[in-house]
């Protein structure tokens, strides 16, 4: 399993954990599951099942065991089909939730507050027949829109739903509610495995859903192959962008060495982009002599990749690089400057990277890196490592607090002693 706390403690509880396999098949036979998402979002778990499955008992079981407020997710395309609207022009919610104006079913309804009217409204939310003249507005229920690309995209209640409806072969749009305490304060963990043991629920997290999609989903797409030749080597560089980049302006390359096959441990280096390091020189980070290193090592081997993953600063960007810089001018080191934007310290993902090695036709490889998550993220996505090559670069005057950092921090195996002497 993941390496969440949550995830870890689920796995500890065999009479409530599944797999998203299990968890999609429940959601296809008409039943309910609780989706706990990361202790470092929300922390709360949901009641999901399928919209089109939804009754008078599972209504009033959301709303009397639940507590929380029923809301009916779906995809942009169902809400753009029955015309519902943003509730709000500016959404100033505190995770961006998309609301609608809510609704109820137009025929078959009194004040369609009961249980057996939000389900008829449910399910006809969840109907491809339905019409945007179907419903009355404002109503009982209330639609959020989910992010193209679901759970990949924005890691949400919302979009968990929808994905496993779609998952599960029904139409996509589920049905949710929170799940709160007696007291009214919202159940964390420990009191989410106590209710699904009460109720005979499953319990799957956001995270092994994103896994699962990563892992089964081919979310890249190969746009382009030329001859690159370098001052390091000559090489093939194959173009690929992510099929849940709406912008498409984010393209990664593979510059390729030699003849690779499946059948060989190809070496490999994934190296996230860095501008200020990789073209510009900077001496504030290790990453510009890491590509040039990475690139010598693969023409002198005459064989492997070298796969370049646009994830500025760590996934955050060059701006909020910037932005940390200016911390880390204040004393801060390049942890503590992410956390205090409000990002965690490394939001890189490995999964489009693992696919486009895979599309290349990798299976195992012998990986040129300092970074034991990295080794982890690329496994995790079917690839298999069987040799780590470490990387050394000597440290300078302007980077050695940021290495020793990624060491005692981030686990990066750098052995800064020994380099430094």
């Amino acid at each position: 399993m993941g390496g969440s706390e949550v995830e870890r403690e689920l796995a500890e509880n065999e009479r409530v954990s599944t797999t998203v396999e299990e968890a999609i098949e429940i959601i296809r036979r008409g039943g309910m599951v609780i989706v706990v998402d990361d202790e470092s979002r929300e922390n709360e778990g949901d009641l999901v099942m399928a919209a089109g499955s939804a009754d008078a008992e599972s209504i009033n079981f959301m709303v009397s065991r639940g507590r929380g407020l029923v809301c009916v997710p779906m995809d942009e395309k169902v809400a753009k089909r029955l015309n519902l609207e943003p509730m709000v022009r500016e959404n100033t919610d505190l995770h961006s939730t998309a609301f609608t104006v809510s609704v109820d079913a137009r025929d078959g309804v009194t004040t369609g507050i009961s249980a057996a009217e939000r389900a008829l409204t449910a399910r006809l939310l969840a109907s491809p027949e339905a019409t945007p003249e179907m419903f009355r507005r404002p109503g009982h229920m209330f639609p959020l829109i989910a992010r193209c690309g679901g759970v990949l995209k924005r890691a949400g209640h919302t979009e968990a739903a929808v994905d496993l409806a779609r998952l599960a072969g029904r139409p996509p749009v589920g049905t949710i509610c929170e799940i709160m305490k007696d007291d009214g304060s919202m159940a964390r963990f420990p009191d989410l495995v106590e209710f699904a043991e009460l109720h005979g629920l499953k319990i799957i997290t956001i995270e092994e859903l994103i896994r699962y999609r990563n892992k089964k989903e081919k979310l890249v797409e190969k746009v382009a192959v030329v001859n690159l030749p370098t001052e390091y080597g000559d090489f093939v560089a194959h173009a690929y962008v992510s099929v849940l980049d709406e912008s498409g302006d984010k393209v990664h390359l593979a510059l390729v060495k030699g003849n690779i096959s499946p059948e060989r441990a190809t070496l490999v280096r994934v190296h996230s982009e860095c501008l200020t390091g990789d073209a510009l020189g900077s001496l504030r980070c290790d990453c510009g002599p890491q590509l040039k290193t990475a690139m010598r090592m693969i023409e002198g081997e005459g064989n492997g990749v070298l796969l370049y993953m646009r994830q500025e600063g760590r996934g955050i960007g060059l701006l909020e690089k910037l932005h940390a810089y200016e911390l880390q001018e204040k004393g801060l080191d390049t942890v503590e400057a992410n956390e205090a934007l409000g990002y965690k310290p490394d939001l890189r993902d490995y999964g489009i990277g693992a696919q486009i090695l895979s599309d290349l036709g990798l299976k195992r490889i012998r990986l040129i890196t300092n970074n034991p998550r990295k080794i982890i993220g690329l496994e995790g996505h079917g690839l298999e490592v069987v040799d780590r090559i470490p990387l050394v670069i000597s440290p300078n005057a302007f980077n050695e607090k940021y290495l020793e950092t990624k060491e005692n921090k981030l686990g990066h195996m750098l052995h800064l002693k020994d380099i430094i002497g």
